[in-house]
């Protein structure tokens, strides 16, 4: 299961009150001249950002204020957010998801592509071509616009392509020679994988199996209406405890939280002809979740993790309020020098509610990634 803390719905009178104090806290703080602070206004998780030329930033999202689709923000200097409200709607001409199915439909992690003077939409969904009755029948779909703050209508009334299993998280790669990249990640939904955790947890007597999430990458063709060749897996979670990201990428199994271990949310980018994808690894409900990151001299790898993961997880061990970090895109400050880390977390005051985070990240020398967060104290505005 995943994303199903996405709206103010459900929580309890308690987690709301807290929530609405936090947000109250966060806008009358005192906050230094030229700084900000985390976290951000924005309420949701899974945040992308789009930095249209001479235009805006726009903020992408699951959950806040959208039913059944999607909603924006937008800001000039990527402190200060405006509610564009909702810019995709489920039930448009060519919509082919189920919006009565699990989850309200499961519209999760929207990403948005400025391409030829048309933004496009890539998202996922519960698809409504469900013959066997799956209660994760996720699939990956694209929706195009003339504005980044839509309406967004789907391109096609199917899904960009059915690899036969759930599929989540879609990121897209422009890369320089004109050859467009889809990475996602499969579900660990009916994915059980034999692994040394998983043999060690059964012999604890916590899980009978457990399932994992992939990444994938395929080659997309020009007008996004399908995929070009077949899938491949380009990172999955370590099979053997010995292996040095083990730790950080089991801890959802060996704190006996859930039978699943996760490879998701990634975000692929290509600096000094390198290409580096982050990822997101445990469960998205809990403390642990945490971003990682490998590197390829290839789109469709073989991506080789690093040996600084994890860049960016919990701080509260250290005396901070942060859990729960991931789920992160990739941007630039107005002048295009400084590069940020866009993630949801929550604090001890926001409780289960997602919200947004921005932190400096950097690529010191090639190959090495860090990320300076996360943080909660006040920050430089980013430069301008």
């Amino acid at each position: 299961m995943k994303r199903m803390i996405n709206t103010l719905t459900g929580l309890s009178l308690l987690t709301l009150t807290m929530y609405t104090s936090a947000l109250s806290a966060q806008d009358n703080k005192t906050v230094p001249q030229g700084s900000y602070q985390n976290p951000l206004s924005v309420e949701f998780g899974d945040p992308y950002v789009l930095h249209v030329k001479g235009d805006k930033y726009y903020m992408y999202g699951t959950g806040g204020t959208a039913q059944k689709g999607y909603g924006a923000y937008s800001s000039t200097d990527l402190v200060n957010w405006k509610n564009e409200g909702q810019v995709y709607f489920a039930s448009n001409a060519n919509g082919w998801s189920d919006s009565t199915a699990r989850w309200d439909g499961a519209y999760w992690a929207p990403e948005v592509y400025e391409k030829d003077g048309k933004f496009y939409m890539f998202y996922s969904a519960q698809w409504k071509e469900n013959p066997t009755n799956e209660e994760e029948n996720f699939r990956i779909g694209v929706a195009v616009a003339d504005k980044p703050t839509g309406p967004f209508v789907d391109l096609n009334k199917r899904p960009v392509f059915d690899p036969g299993y759930p599929v989540i998280d879609a990121n897209v790669l422009m890369d320089t020679n004109g050859k467009m990249y889809l990475y996602y990640s499969r579900c660990c939904y009916k994915h059980p994988v034999e692994s040394e955790f998983a043999a060690w947890a059964k012999q604890k007597g916590w899980f009978q199996e457990i399932e994992e999430s992939w990444v994938y990458g395929v080659e997309l063709k020009p007008d996004f209406s399908g995929v070009i060749g077949e899938p491949v897996l380009l990172l999955r979670p370590p099979v053997k405890m010995s292996d040095k990201q083990a730790e950080w990428e089991s801890r959802s199994v060996t704190t006996n939280e859930v039978n699943r271990r996760w490879t998701e949310g990634s975000v692929a980018f290509k600096k000094d002809n390198l290409y580096y994808m982050m990822y997101s690894a445990n469960y998205f409900g809990g403390k642990n979740y945490a971003v990682g990151y490998a590197t390829s001299a290839s789109p469709l790898g073989p991506f080789k993790k690093a040996a600084n993961n994890p860049v960016l997880q919990k701080n509260v061990e250290k005396g901070g309020v942060v859990t729960g970090t991931g789920h992160n895109s990739v941007t630039y400050s107005p002048d295009g020098k400084e590069m940020f880390c866009v993630y949801h977390g929550r604090t001890a005051a926001t409780g289960d509610q997602r919200v947004v985070f921005i932190d400096r990240m950097k690529i010191p020398k090639k190959g090495t990634l860090i990320v300076e967060g996360p943080t909660t104290t006040p920050q430089a505005l980013p430069a301008k």
